[in-house]
């Protein structure tokens, strides 16, 4: 049974920054993407960024220019560090991983989310 956990979040003002984590656990998991998305209250679940097993990056147009996505493959752990946060940026945050089963071949796992307030 593969699990993700996420943490990290919590309450910063505007203008700071804070580092999500996102570890997934379980023997022998080969993952290939992680990456994360959020959701605002009351609107659609947003792509955030992922990142490939070879640290290829991508990055949604919310986050290019404050967010960087990055990763221990060793630890199967993803992070989001976040900077300048706006109110906006107030969601639920969600890690996902494209868990590996055969040749080209994956399984979308998500978290259970972490939720992130910006506010003065």
């Amino acid at each position: 049974q593969v699990q993700l956990v996420e943490s990290g979040g919590g309450l910063v003002q505007p203008g700071g920054s804070l580092r999500l984590t996102c570890a997934a656990s379980g023997s022998s998991i080969s993952i290939n993407a992680m990456g994360w998305h959020r959701q605002a209250p009351g609107k659609e679940r947003e792509y955030v960024a992922t990142i490939t097993s070879d640290g290829s990056s991508h990055y949604g147009d919310s986050a290019k220019g404050r967010f960087t996505i990055s990763r221990d493959n060793d630890k199967n752990t993803v992070y989001l560090q976040m900077n300048s946060l706006k109110p906006e940026d107030t969601a639920v945050y969600y890690c996902d991983a494209d868990k590996v089963i055969g040749p080209n071949s994956y399984l979308k796992l998500w978290g259970q989310g972490t939720l992130v307030t910006v506010s003065s």
